[in-house]
């Protein structure tokens, strides 16, 4: 079972603290180098879709992860 809290903790807002700004700072910067290289080097297709789409969805992951406490 997963837990209320947890479910809680995911499913809710959370204020960035200012120790969080630099690490969200940080994921956010490399997704957008690691997109920029993409589309420079990939040619246009479902592929290169589907792999801007999955460095968005590392981006998002990762920075709930930093938001939820690693929960």
């Amino acid at each position: 079972m997963i837990g209320q809290a947890k479910i809680d903790n995911w499913f809710s807002y959370h204020v960035p603290t200012d120790a969080q700004i630099p690490a969200f700072a940080a994921i956010n910067a490399a997704a957008k180098a690691l997109v920029e290289v993409i589309d420079r080097h990939c040619p246009d297709s479902a592929d290169k879709s589907d792999a801007v789409r999955k460095v968005r969805e590392a981006r998002m992951t990762a920075n709930a992860a930093i938001a939820c406490g690693g929960q």
